[in-house]
């Protein structure tokens, strides 16, 4: 494979790499890893109380119903309430690190640390040439930047489309490495190999399909020197070029304008842990050598590295550096997608609470909370919607004495304004996001978000059921499949790294 520049291993250091991607984890550290969905406490706790639910409701049914949905109701109050507090700290813009231009710029050479970049792909042959093109822009000393393309070895179409793009000129920053094909089929899987061929002080992932901020990783270095010595990783913000592509692309869109923009900057200025986003996240390399790296087995391993970041006593900070991305614009594709983010804050949230007075000691009281509300309870109230939804319309359509009968007033008036506060509140906040964002042509898909409540209430039932018939499975989010906006912002076409083995 010389044409790729993919560098001759011996098979002993390849097994060995492999073993520890897939199983290093799990062998250093047991509790912290996802190969196991759940640990026995964890089953038989949710046999019992599952049980113990089937017989009130047999004997008692009105009585059970209503304490179930008072549970709920306090739940979805908790989280709003919660959801509009880091709104709110996020909106100080010291929530947020900013670097400049001049800054980033202004840093010697000679003080810049080496870098990796590992870019994992698979079936990526539609953005393999943009992916090259974009980190060729990055403007980053050459002697100190390792791109790593990381493709499955059994990829054919990939590794031949990366073998052409590498082949151009400045194509050669791209170094390729073929993972050997073992399950978990995981991007995080892909990864911990990667990491062992890495030679930088700080490491990166990108998505196949990015574009970065061409200064994102000066900015970085700069973000790290200017922040506390326990800062372990910094998160820039993610955004989409395609918004207007349909309908759904603007309300993903939207959702990634208040996310990487109020929320994560709110949870960052709480001290809460941050899931980090699945690319962008920048490593200090010691860190992740000491807490154990990526969890093959979790399908949202950058939430779970994030929490398990915070539960180490370390922090992120929020970077205002953005990498453009593509919005999903096919309905199946995006529920493949956010089915497998359900599933993984799952799986992270049931990771970290193995040892619950131990996460509640490292996380502290507040962030043990947020914590909670975000990881589960995201997927469970998105498949609580399902419930809700379809007993109002039923109580709209024929008003059963049943629905009443459940809906005491000290509970009715709390779902009420959880109704009607909640939505205009989240409606309201993608309205913020979207005009601070200079996305204020996609008001339509602000005021009709509550459709794509129920694409993520449907994905989210996918996810909890995935769960537990698949827990480790990785559905692929096809890329390549939408038509950038001409008023989007304009960011440098971006590659995925691909890593070959380099002992």
């Amino acid at each position: 494979m010389s044409a790729d520049r993919s560098v001759a291993v011996t098979d002993e250091f390849k097994a060995a790499a492999l073993n520890d991607a897939v199983d290093g984890l799990r062998e250093r550290h047991p509790l912290a890893s996802a190969a196991v969905a759940f640990v026995p406490w964890q089953r038989n706790l949710a046999l019992v109380v599952a049980a113990l639910v089937v017989v009130c409701a047999v004997f008692v049914p009105i009585g059970t119903f209503t304490v179930l949905i008072a549970v709920c109701t306090i739940a979805y109050v908790a989280t709003m309430v919660d959801r509009l507090i880091i709104f709110a700290r996020g909106l100080d813009r010291e929530a947020i690190v900013t670097v400049t231009d001049e800054d980033a710029r202004a840093i010697p050479d000679d003080d810049l640390p080496t870098y990796t970049i590992l870019v994992p792909a698979y079936d990526e042959t539609e953005v393999i040439y943009d992916l090259v093109a974009g980190m060729t822009a990055l403007e980053y000393p050459r002697d100190k930047l390792q791109v790593l393309l990381l493709l499955e070895e059994d990829d054919h179409g990939t590794v031949e489309a990366a073998k052409d793009a590498i082949a151009v000129p400045g194509g050669e920053i791209v170094t390729v490495i073929l993972v050997p094909a073992a399950q978990p089929r995981t991007k995080p899987k892909a990864c911990n190999y990667g990491l062992h061929f890495a030679t930088g002080e700080i490491v990166t992932i990108y998505d196949a399909e990015d574009k970065p901020d061409p200064l994102q990783l000066r900015r970085v270095v700069a973000a790290f020197a200017r922040q506390p010595d326990d800062v372990a990783c910094v998160q820039a913000k993610l955004a989409y070029d395609n918004g207007r592509q349909n309908l759904l692309t603007g309300w993903f869109t939207a959702e990634y304008a208040v996310w990487f923009n109020f929320l994560l900057p709110g949870l960052m200025k709480t001290k809460s842990p941050i899931p980090l986003g699945g690319t962008s996240n920048h490593l200090q390399r010691w860190v992740l050598d000491e807490i154990g790296a990526w969890d093959p087995h979790n399908v949202t391993e950058d939430a779970d590295l994030g929490v398990r970041i915070a539960a180490s006593g370390y922090s992120t900070a929020v970077l205002d550096s953005t990498t453009i991305e593509e919005a999903n614009s096919d309905p199946i594709n995006w529920i493949r997608q956010r089915s497998r983010w359900y599933k993984g804050y799952l799986q992270s949230w049931l990771v970290h609470t193995r040892r619950p007075l131990d996460a509640w000691r490292s996380l502290g009281a507040l962030s043990f909370i947020r914590f909670t509300l975000l990881l589960a309870g995201t997927p469970i109230i998105a498949c609580l919607n399902l419930v809700f939804w379809f007993i109002t319309f039923t109580w709209l359509l024929g008003q059963p004495l049943i629905v009443a009968d459940v809906f005491p007033p000290y509970i009715y008036y709390g779902a009420l304004i959880s109704l009607v506060f909640g939505n205009a509140a989240a409606i309201y906040m993608n309205i913020v996001g979207c005009r601070e964002t200079g996305n204020s042509h996609l008001l339509l898909a602000c005021v009709t978000v509550p459709i794509y409540w129920l694409m993520m209430s449907i994905a989210a039932a996918k996810g909890c059921w995935q769960l537990l018939r698949n827990p480790s499975y990785w559905e692929k989010t096809f890329h390549g499949l939408g038509t950038p906006s001409p008023a989007a912002p304009t960011a440098p076409p971006s590659s995925p790294a691909v890593e070959s083995p380099t002992p």
